[in-house]
């Protein structure tokens, strides 16, 4: 069964290069998008019941991921959020884990420790 995931990421080419390789890489369907906070956080809610993984950007197009982990802290224990960030500094990390965040990975240098971890989590 396909990892439901929402992606909430701004970039239009990070979203046409992540949806086809998360399929790939970790049999994951991405069954909403989002580019904002509240987006992200209307999205979660729509689909309360059905999702397994959240994929966060932290700067969005309006509103910060940050905030977007802190409205999911009452998910289901199968539901797993994972930041994806070019900006992950140890007080990031910190940051996001103390909001309830499963990992938070470099979008440039830990893609391959990001998708494992997703692989993991559909199994």
């Amino acid at each position: 069964m396909p990892l439901r995931t929402i992606l909430i990421e701004d970039s239009e080419t990070i979203r046409e290069n992540l949806i086809p390789t998360l399929a790939e890489m970790a049999d994951a369907q991405v069954i909403a998008v989002a580019e904002t906070a509240s987006q992200a956080v209307d999205a979660l809610e729509r689909h309360r019941q059905e999702w397994d993984l959240a994929v966060v950007d932290l700067f969005l197009k309006e509103g910060s991921g940050m905030s977007v982990l802190r409205a999911a802290r009452d998910r289901s224990p199968h539901q797993h959020m994972l930041v994806l960030t070019n900006y992950p500094t140890q007080e990031i990390r910190r940051r996001c884990r103390d909001l309830g965040a499963d990992g938070v990975f470099d979008k440039s240098t830990e893609l391959e420790a990001f998708f494992d971890l997703c692989r993991a989590y559909g199994v």
